[in-house]
């Protein structure tokens, strides 16, 4: 009985140490994350200087399409 306990025992730990060594694996890279970020703002910021006064074109003319005409008072 007492070596089915500490077999019991054992396998216990070892569960409970790859169910630690999986909760570090998984916490997730930093770093990536940050190129990420980095590398959409710098794809935002790129589009924005080169195409900033179509883009502000597109927004008005989908807004105006939307809202109708200014008032001609």
């Amino acid at each position: 009985m007492t070596a089915h306990l500490i077999r019991g025992h054992q396998a216990l730990r070892a569960s409970a140490a790859r169910a630690a060594a999986a909760t570090r694996s998984e916490r997730g890279d930093v770093p990536g994350w940050v190129l990420i970020t980095l590398m959409t703002a710098a794809l935002v910021v790129g589009l924005w200087a080169i195409a900033g006064d179509q883009l502000q074109t597109i927004f008005e003319d989908a807004l105006s399409g939307v809202t109708g005409p200014d008032d001609p008072r």
